[in-house]
């Protein structure tokens, strides 16, 4: 009889587990990535209406090592993706002021990855501008404030610099060029080697690359879906949802001023990349514009 309910009991349990086995929602279904050796450059590139000349074989060679070197880092591609839902608005409506061509902020994303960053020669924020550089295009950079890490700020001051490079050059390419290595170094190299072409310049090797690059970040980017990268759009990341705050003179203590304000530090530091410290000093004559949670 004690066996009887024993093997009931088991019974009994193996069909309850069987069930609840069979019912458990399954998770999200993972993303599977195209095999990339199953993948090839198209026979078309072009940024900003200019085509690249992959008939030339060095050329394609070149952009060859950069379309399989980036499907190489599907994490960033997705980041890419994921980023530029925060910061391609912004983007296009200045680009679209300034009018310039849309596939300029392709460039920002091959500056920066579309992240505040800090590059090893001192170069910061979405455009990764040089000190230097960026006060002679008016942005504001000192112990307290850093304005190449202001979103707007510093996309004003690239679409400056593009436009005044493209009136000089006539070509997109050799003005993202230029914007790597430098309006004096692109002319002296068309000067020493007496050509306007950048596809005919024998440039120092970030800059060889650098046109490719972007063409490529822009192929991959507005065809996801083709190269198995399928990020819809509500899981991209949102532009932030904020209002803004004018003051005029100094803040002493931001996380003061913050809780006074109804927001916290966090916040404030996060909205406000280019506030470097804890508090801000007088402006100058101009006043503050501080971004906080909409609420």
């Amino acid at each position: 009889m004690k066996l009887f309910l024993v093997l009931a009991i088991a019974l009994a349990f193996n069909s309850c587990y069987a069930e609840q086995k069979e019912t458990k929602v399954q998770p999200k279904e993972s993303r599977t990535f195209v095999n990339i050796s199953s993948l090839t450059l198209p026979d078309k590139l072009e940024i900003c209406g200019e085509r690249l000349p992959l008939e030339v074989p060095e050329i394609r060679e070149r952009a060859e090592r950069e379309f399989y070197l980036l499907l190489q880092q599907p994490g960033q591609i997705i980041l890419y993706l994921k980023r530029a839902g925060r910061y391609f608005p912004l983007y296009e409506k200045l680009i679209k002021e300034n009018g310039l061509p849309d596939d300029v902020k392709y460039l920002s994303v091959a500056e920066s990855a579309l992240y505040q960053s800090r590059s090893s020669k001192g170069a910061e924020g979405l455009w990764q501008f040089m000190e230097g550089t960026a006060r002679s295009y008016g942005l504001r950079v000192d112990k307290d404030v850093d304005e190449r890490r202001h979103p707007e700020k510093s996309t004003r001051a690239a679409l400056t610099y593009l436009k005044k490079s493209f009136a000089s050059y006539k070509s997109w390419a050799a003005t993202f060029a230029s914007y790597n290595m430098g309006m004096a170094g692109v002319s002296n190299a068309m000067a020493y080697q007496d050509s306007d072409s950048y596809y005919d310049l024998f440039l120092n090797e970030e800059t060889s690359r650098f046109v490719f690059r972007i063409a490529i970040i822009k192929e991959i980017m507005a065809n996801a879906e083709k190269y198995g990268f399928d990020v819809p759009k509500w899981e991209r990341y949102s532009p932030d949802k904020v209002r803004e705050i004018t003051v005029n003179g100094a803040i002493a203590n931001l996380s003061e001023w913050a809780k006074s304000n109804g927001t916290t530090y966090k916040d404030v530091k996060l909205l406000n990349p280019w506030i470097l410290g804890k508090s801000l000093p007088d402006a100058k004559g101009g006043a503050w514009i501080i971004l906080v949670p909409e609420k």
